[in-house]
């Protein structure tokens, strides 16, 4: 869009980004809640000794503790990725902004 000479740049939708990524992390904490409650209670009906039972629960909590993290660090990158790239497109606006703030500023001169 231009309007008086200064080109607007249509805001890129990020918040639409936010919601996925949100909805992303709920979704994968729910699923990891339902599977490790499930698992829990079916190792605690299981008919075996309670150090065995002690032992599996704390194989599985491991085993769900390293998957999360995995998972945690996928969103953590695309934060990280967004964020670079809003800083970026932010740079680039700033130095649109000043050459056409210069710009003017001849023109004015002249």
């Amino acid at each position: 869009m231009i309007k008086r000479g200064i080109v607007i740049r249509k805001k890129k939708d990020s918040n639409s980004l936010n919601k996925n990524i949100m909805k992303s992390v709920k979704v994968i904490f729910g699923i990891l809640v339902g599977i490790a409650g499930g698992t829990l209670l079916g190792l605690l009906f299981a008919p075996e000794k309670g150090s065995a039972t002690r032992k599996r629960i704390l194989d599985k909590g491991e085993d769900y503790a390293d998957g999360l993290k995995i998972k945690l660090e996928g969103v953590l990158d695309a934060v990280a990725d967004k964020y670079d790239a809003t800083w970026h497109e932010a740079q680039v606006l700033v130095n649109d902004g000043k050459e056409k703030y210069k710009t003017m500023k001849d023109e004015v001169k002249a």
